[in-house]
């Protein structure tokens, strides 16, 4: 089955969405990316038994710290599915991409790229 996503989505594949930590999104963020999402199974059906319940409180954490230093929280998202949802995660990818696009590009990158200093 071929799967149709924007380009732009960059796949970083991890044993468990547990291993994902703020660190990792927040370098995201700083490296340039207009937005981060942790795709990761369903709740409750974690091979690592809470790996996916960490990873949605990290995502809210990092969401958090966005509307602290005044970014938009929705450039971070979590999505639960099965790993045989090849369709949904397609659909997960454009429906970030659009919502990104809608935020616009992301303002560290801005500042980085354009020589002014970052706040």
């Amino acid at each position: 089955m071929r799967l149709s996503y924007p380009s732009s989505i960059k796949i970083v594949k991890v044993p468990c969405t547990g291993r994902v930590a703020v660190i990792h999104l927040m370098k995201a963020l700083e490296k340039g990316a207009d937005g981060v999402f942790v795709a990761g199974c369903m709740e409750g059906d974690c091979k690592y038994q809470v790996g996916n319940i960490r990873a949605r409180m990290r995502v809210e954490y990092v969401r958090q710290l966005l509307q602290t230093i005044g970014m938009e929280p929705d450039r971070v998202a979590m999505y639960n599915m099965s790993s045989g949802e090849g369709p949904r995660f397609a659909e997960v990818c454009r429906e970030m991409a659009e919502k990104v696009r809608k935020l616009g590009p992301n303002p560290i990158r801005v500042n980085q790229s354009g020589g002014e200093k970052a706040a």
